[in-house]
């Protein structure tokens, strides 16, 4: 069967935070990393403002291979994602992957391939069919940042909370009020992944 008739639904899980906030998406069989990198941090509700890098082995043999963006300041063999099909590693259900997000904060996160559907017409992808939890907000500090935003919006009528949520209401995306505990997959808007590759590169794919 044509890959092109095909979809590839992953889990998607934040690692290192309890309840843990994840996601479960569909996406075209037929796209790179670069595109299910995307529609990752489109659908967890990350803004895209870092590096990134995906983890996963060879369908045979134990080599762990790096995919994500070049890296031209080391000797590090980074395969570009934009010219990786998933479908090549991702061979069947079952094939886990670690993503990497920001490697100041340090955000790791689970990929496993759940399943593989026929495309259904009706549908556009990539979806957002599942998931929970509100994703942290940028540059909160990783996961100890986090906790302690959470501790502190706990605590209204502090200086602290003042000024946390004088930063939240700053960012560059209006995080307050933050939810924690909120999240609605059917509010995921994807980009479409050609654009935003030109808009970070600043040329045509």
């Amino acid at each position: 069967m044509s890959i092109s008739k095909l979809i590839y639904q992953f889990r998607i899980d934040l690692l290192g935070i309890e309840p843990v906030i994840w996601r479960r998406i569909q996406v075209p069989a037929d796209y790179s990393f670069w595109d299910l990198h995307v529609a990752i941090q489109d659908s967890m509700g990350w803004l895209d403002y870092h590096l990134h890098e995906f983890r996963v082995k060879r369908p045979s043999g134990r080599k762990v291979i790096e995919i994500g963006i070049p890296d031209t300041e080391t000797d590090r063999d980074i395969l570009s994602g934009w010219e990786v099909p998933i479908s090549d590693y991702f061979v069947e259900p079952g094939v886990i992957a670690a993503y990497d997000y920001d490697f100041g904060d340090g955000w790791q996160h689970k990929i496993l391939l759940e399943g593989v559907l026929l495309k259904e017409l009706s549908v556009k992808y990539p979806v957002c069919v599942a998931g929970e939890r509100a994703c942290p907000p940028e540059d909160c500090g990783g996961i100890p940042g986090y906790e302690s935003l959470l501790m502190v919006l706990s605590k209204p009528r502090t200086n602290e909370y003042k000024d946390m949520v004088s930063w939240l209401k700053g960012h560059a995306k209006n995080y307050f009020p933050y939810q924690a505990e909120h999240f609605s997959p059917e509010k995921v808007e994807f980009w479409n992944p050609e654009k935003r590759w030109q808009i970070a590169f600043g040329k045509h794919a």
